[in-house]
């Protein structure tokens, strides 16, 4: 079962829809965004948009609009907006520009018009309002490339007669079968253009749809396209809708009448019939003047006498113009009731079809006599079958399907074949012959056994079409949410059932193409489908969905900006003179670049300065320090908004060269520190404490790590004593040290260096100084922070449809440094990535995710954040599903009722939700009351309970209730109160349908005949058997609802008619079960050999006196000879008394029995012959002489050889090629070296040494090398040819 899919979320309100405008306007699109701050951002054809005199793009609030000023041909482009992960495509259409005039008002009369006419004119200006609402867009002089009209309108004509109760009246269609919108009827004028327009969607279509278009019932207008008719076709792939257009230019009186648009795709098929009204512009006058039929139509004569009448297949238009006149003559000829003209046409004679066409107003002679063609004449019966194949079966792949005919001659033998090629019984292919019946059965269809399959009865043969339909291919392993750092490439995996689907990437609910930076690459491998996103960015962020014809999967993509950590900072400098100066900082990210500074001024690399990136160390390198070397340094990352910053200090040293002893001096004052100065590390970088000391002669260094003199003392008031001591004399270690320890001393200098700090290093260091002159001691704070400890296991609190409420405890060290906030990640149990749920930290303890997946199976974990950085996650939580309670129970009655208890049932709800159902609470209360009392305790399984102990005419209401794990459902309730008393009911007997025929039994075997019956209050059962009391061999049980009639061990004395009756009072129903108890047969009487003659014998017996209490239903017949006494059988069921047994050998002496058999059994004991048959021995026999067979096997040669071919795409090919070899030799086609026998596409005859391989409908892609191959056991043959495809040549492309 695929997994569940959320719904993609989209950042606009309202989006902007195709529009269409006319050269030189302007456009506006607009649209809506959900948030008022969100940024959008316009493309046409996938490039910006920016602001200019062109394009006019503005904001306000939520509120989007780009406007296109002077809008030209080249605008014609697909557009797009974008905010946030949402992207809308959207169309902008240019019409050419028309000159528009404004219809007339009034026609005036002719001057030469007689004044009655007068009238009419103004009869014609009150229908004009009529025809405009018809025809949104008319024209009076239509251009030479007119504009495609929009579909007319559905409300009514303005001058229509109100509908009743004032209602607009309703002319929809219903949009039923695959049609979205259907074209609608419309009414036009004389000259003007309409436009039909029908919509389809394919979102749940296979195949593209084709569309035709006719006119009245069978003419097809695409042959009719040119001046006066226009079909088109376009494709929306936001919103997967072909609309199809019928545009009629110019429209002529002769082009009203009735229209069907019929749309196929595959095996669904769907047509809608619609109406064209069209208006004369101007009166008819009621003289006719003839002599104007028979000028020549043209552009002046147009404009004297309105529009022409030619034929809508846009013919020249300069010919004789009849149609006014036959039309006239149409008016007054054709007042009788309508006739059939095709039954006129079929029984009237050829030479008469110009008539009858011409009488009936057929003007398509070349199109009646097509039709006329094609009528299917009536079938002769077949005198071969009775029931033939239907004309196209359908079957799901991998299933099995029976193909079944009925012929006249039950003994008749049938050939089953398959493109052409008889079929051979195989474990797939399966014959079966009942009666009249033929069966072909083909189990585990495949694609190749999508063909023509034939059934050949004699000379006659019916054949039917076989489609193998291709299962729904599922999604076998959904998508995985996926988090990623900006730049990075990311893969969105899923694996399908099947190899080489189809499948459809989705982004936002937007297709996803291939566009020309490569953003998007789609992979395939077997059954694995792959989104390949290059170099994400923060537009990438959103749902990605893929889908296919049997279902769907969802991720959502989550893009971060990359964060650059600082693993170590550089540190604060003192350096003498001459010396070597080094500022070193490690980056999270080896590839970024930086900037060093000196007091705000950039450091460029000199002969002593060295500025050194190697992977993610940065240095910068002072050789030969001097004073002016002194001051700030920085260093700044590239493309981050923040820099780390250190202090050079420059120590001069002043030889004094007294030669008297100087007492030894810590000068911390160079440090920048105190003595109650604290310095602070991260755990993991190195701890230095450079301290300079005068004195001389060169003092004794002792470090020492314990408590200060204004810590906490002990008892006794003395100072603790240091846990750790360091002892440096003459530059040399006295005590050993740590390995991860260093003491150095230099002149002026003591260096105290632990490498990796950690957090036990933390505490107060003491440097004391000692020589013959004095001793000094400085003590030095060093706090050692890290990241805090992970927290507590976080807690689900609750669980909703799509949200949790997760809580968890803060870590019990935070470090060193306070807790700034947290960050939550969650995973899919069954998935092995965590997603991040929010970048900042988040304060609380508390936290709500949303945006889950209903039924899908989760975990979270939490991370606590302070300055130094982010800590181990905690230990994940239980695993939960977010789920939602069910819908209530349904269909809540009352199954029985007594005077103290109640029966209900119900069904389970509709919606079970992702949870399992934990089972149904049943409540109830009084009539009036709120205090709901639980018929028990917990929860039941069963749709069924029954409530006792409920007080005796007691008005109650009863409810229940479905429980899962996220609670109670809404309640089912009662309509009304019930009242607590029993009703009688007539008392019924309910007889299985097994029990209303005879039960038959074996001897010895059990019977137990269960019968329900209802009534109340409990009914009087009673049984006889022929109208008398049961004896103590059948046993009876009854309950309230059945009665049970059991015989441990029948005999044939239980054979009989048993009688049940049950009573109520003085109302009774009775009902009778019959019982035949069988036995095996007696063995037949007086077994007899009649005759004996040749190899044959006679033998006739009589049949049983006991039949077992059944019909016997044959004899078995056995032989044996009297030498060996083995017995063998010659006939088994035989029905008649008497019999031959023939194929007996002569010289043997031979003695029969016979058994009786019923439908228990053969008897035990058989009739013996009481003598014996002799059969005599015959003379010699002839043996023919043996010759011996002439060979006459010949090796398969081609006669006439494969020619090469040239055909035109869609059309039926044939290849054809003769050969000769004994015995038959068999045949094989290649396509380029590729066996094509099994391919549905070809199919391949064999007549008398003639084949021919038929190619349906070839493409482009079936040109190339074809091979027929001939083989027998005395060899092969091989011939070849080349088909060339050519693609079909359309009228535009004649033009």
């Amino acid at each position: 079962m695929p997994e569940p899919v959320k719904k993609a979320v989209s950042a606009f309100a309202k989006k902007p829809k195709t529009k269409e405008a006319e050269e030189g306007s302007s456009v506006v699109f607009e649209a809506e965004t959900e948030k008022a701050d969100a940024k959008v951002k316009w493309q046409c054809n996938t490039k910006d948009i920016a602001n200019g005199n062109k394009y006019a793009i503005t904001a306000d609030g939520n509120k989007h609009s780009l406007a296109i000023q002077a809008v030209t041909a080249g605008d014609a482009n697909v557009y797009a907006v974008i905010a946030g992960g949402s992207k809308v495509k959207f169309e902008l259409k240019v019409t050419p520009k028309q000159v528009k005039k404004l219809a007339a008002k009034e026609t005036p009369a002719p001057v030469n018009a007689p004044v009655d006419g007068a009238a009419e004119p103004a009869a014609t200006t009150e229908q004009t309002p009529a025809s405009a609402a018809a025809e949104p867009m008319p024209t009076t002089e239509p251009s030479p490339t007119p504009a495609p009209a929009p579909a007319p309108a559905p409300a009514p004509a303005p001058d229509a007669p109100p509908a009743e109760d004032g209602q607009v009246p309703d002319t929809r269609q219903d949009l039923t079968g695959l049609f979205t919108e259907k074209p609608q009827s419309g009414e036009v004028t004389v000259g003007e253009n309409i436009t039909f327009v029908a919509r389809v969607n394919v979102d749940s279509l296979l195949k593209k749809p084709t569309v035709k278009w006719f006119k009245g019932k069978w003419m097809d207008l695409a042959s009719k396209c040119g001046k006066h008719l226009q079909l088109k076709e376009q494709y929306d792939r936001n919103t997967k809708v072909h609309t199809f257009e019928m545009q009629i230019i110019e429209a002529k009186p002769n082009f009203a009448g009735g229209y069907r648009c019929e749309v196929s795709s595959r095996d669904k098929f769907d047509s809608c019939n619609f109406e064209l009204a069209v208006h004369e512009a101007c009166a008819i006058m009621e003289g006719l003047d003839i002599r104007a039929a028979f000028r020549r139509t043209s552009e002046a004569t147009k404009k004297r006498s309105g529009p022409s009448t030619s034929s809508i297949d846009g013919k020249d238009d300069s010919e004789l113009d009849f149609s006014a006149l036959l039309r006239k003559r149409a008016t007054q000829v054709m007042t009788g009731p309508e006739v059939d003209v095709w039954e006129i046409l079929q029984k009237a004679p050829v030479t008469e079809y110009e008539r009858i066409a011409f009488q009936y107003g057929i003007t398509d002679l070349r199109g009646m006599l097509k039709r006329l063609k094609k009528m299917k004449k009536e079938e002769k019966k077949s005198a071969a079958f009775l029931k033939k194949l239907d004309p196209a079966y359908q079957v799901e792949k991998g299933h099995k399907i029976k193909l079944a005919i009925e012929v006249a001659n039950p003994d008749i033998d049938v050939k089953w074949l398959k493109n052409g090629q008889e079929i051979q019984p195989t474990g797939r292919y399966i014959f079966e012959n009942v009666g009249n019946m033929r069966y072909l059965t083909i189990n585990h269809c495949a694609l190749s056994d999508d063909a023509t399959y034939t059934c050949v009865v004699g000379d006659e043969k019916c054949t039917t079409e076989l489609f193998v339909k291709e299962p729904p291919v599922l999604i076998v392993k959904n998508l995985e949410d996926q988090m990623v750092m900006k730049g990075e490439r990311v893969e969105l995996e899923c694996e399908v059932s099947e190899e080489g689907a189809h499948v459809k990437w989705e982004k936002d609910g937007v297709e996803l193409t291939r566009d020309e930076a490569l953003k998007y690459r789609f992979k395939k491998d077997g059954c694995k489908h792959i989104l390949i996103i290059n170099e994400t960015t923060k537009e990438d962020c959103g749902h990605y969905r893929v889908k296919t014809n049997g279902g769907e999967s969802v991720a959502e993509l989550m893009v971060q900006e990359k964060e650059l950590e600082v693993y170590q900072s550089i540190a604060d400098l003192t350096v003498k003179a001459k010396d070597e100066a080094v500022f070193k900082c490690e980056v999270s990210d080896e590839n970024v670049k930086g900037t060093w500074y000196k007091n705000g001024v950039e450091v460029k690399a000199d002969a002593r300065t060295h500025i050194t990136h190697i992977g993610r160390i940065h240095k910068l390198t002072i050789d030969d320090v001097k004073s002016e070397d002194e001051g700030d340094y920085t260093f700044v990352p590239e493309g981050y908004a923040f820099n780390l910053s250190a202090k050079l200090n420059f120590l001069e040293v002043k030889i004094d060269f007294v030669p008297r002893q100087d007492p030894p001096k810590i000068h911390l004052d160079c440090m920048d520190r105190t003595a109650d100065s604290t310095i602070i590390v991260v755990a993991g970088n190195k701890l230095r404490l450079d301290v300079p000391i005068t004195g001389d002669p060169a003092p004794t260094v002792v470090w020492t790590k314990g408590e200060k003199a204004s810590s906490v003392k002990p008892e006794g008031g003395e100072k603790r004593e240091s846990a750790l001591s360091w002892t440096l004399k003459d530059g040399d270690m006295v005590t050993e040290v740590d390995g991860r320890v260093h003491v150095e001393s230099c002149r002026g200098h003591c260096v105290f260096t632990i490498e990796g700090a950690e957090r036990q290093d933390e505490g107060v260091y003491s440097v004391i100084v000692r020589n013959p002159a004095g001793e000094d001691t400085a003590d030095i704070n060093v706090k050692v922070v890290d990241v805090p400890d992970p927290p507590q296991a976080p807690r689900i609190l609750s669980v909703k449809e799509d949200s949790c409420v997760v809580q968890w405890d803060p870590p019990q060290f935070d470090g060193g440094q306070p807790i700034i906030g947290y960050v939550l990640e969650r995973k899919k149990t069954k998935s092995y990535r965590w997603m991040r749920l929010n970048f900042d930290p988040y304060t609380e303890t508390t936290y709500e995710a949303k945006k889950m997946i209903e039924g899908m199976a989760y975990e979270m974990r939490v991370y606590a954040v302070n300055t130094i950085g982010m800590s181990r996650h905690s230990v994940a939580s239980q695993p939960f599903v977010p789920i939602a309670p069910t819908s209530e129970p349904i269909g809540l009655c009352v199954d029985d009722i007594s005077d103290t208890s109640i029966s209900l049932k119900w069904r389970a709800p509709d919606r079970m939700g992702s949870s399992e159902l934990d089972g149904y609470g049943v409540e109830y209360c009084k009539e009036g009351s709120n205090e709901w009392v639980p018929a028990f305790e917990g929860l039941t399984d069963r749709t069924s309970v029954t409530i006792k102990d409920l007080p005796t005419g007691e008005k109650m209401q009863f409810r229940v209730r479905a429980y899962n794990t996220a609670g109670p459902s809404a309640p089912a309730r009662l309509a009304q109160a019930v009242t607590i008393r029993e009703i009688m009911q007539r008392p019924k007997i309910w007889i299985p349908r097994n029990l209303r025929q005879v039960l038959v039994k074996k001897v010895g075997e059990t019977v137990n005949l269960v019968i329900p019956f209802q009534g109340k209050p409990r009914p009087k059962v009673t049984w006889s058997k022929e109208g008398e009391p049961l004896n103590s061999t059948v046993n009876v049980r009854n309950s309230d609802t059945d009665t049970i009639l059991f015989i441990r061990k029948t005999d044939r004395t239980h054979s009989g008619k048993y009688g049940l009756q049950v009573e109520i009072e003085n109302v009774e129903d009775t009902g009778s079960v019959t019982i035949q108890v069988v036995d095996l047969p007696g063995p037949p009487e007086a077994l007899k050999i009649m005759d004996v003659w040749g190899f044959n014998v006679a033998l006739e017996w009589k049949p049983p006196k006991d039949d077992g209490n059944c019909e016997i239903i044959g004899y078995t017949i056995q032989k044996a000879d009297k030498k060996t006494m083995e017995w063998f059988s010659v006939f088994e069921q035989y029905r008649r008394t008497n019999c031959v047994v023939s194929d007996l050998i002569m010289g043997n002496e031979y003695v029969f029995r016979v058994f009786a058999l019923n439908q228990v059994g053969l008897s035990l004991d058989p009739c013996n012959t009481k003598d014996s048959a002799y059969i005599q021995k015959t003379g010699m026999a002839y043996k023919p002489p043996t010759y011996k067979e002439h060979d006459f096997s010949e090796a398969p040669k081609f006669t006439h050889p494969l020619a090469n071919r040239s055909v035109i795409a869609g059309y039926n090919a044939t290849l054809s090629c003769s050969v000769r070899g004994i015995p038959k030799p068999k045949v094989t086609w290649y396509k380029n070296k590729m066996d094509i026998s099994n391919e549905a596409k070809y199919r391949m005859f064999s007549k008398q040494g003639v084949l021919t391989l038929e190619i349906r409908k070839p493409c482009a892609f079936d040109g190339g090398v074809y091979t027929c191959k001939a083989v027998n056991a005395s060899g092969e043959d091989i011939v070849e040819c080349k088909l060339e495809v050519r693609p079909q040549i359309t009228k535009e492309d004649k033009k």
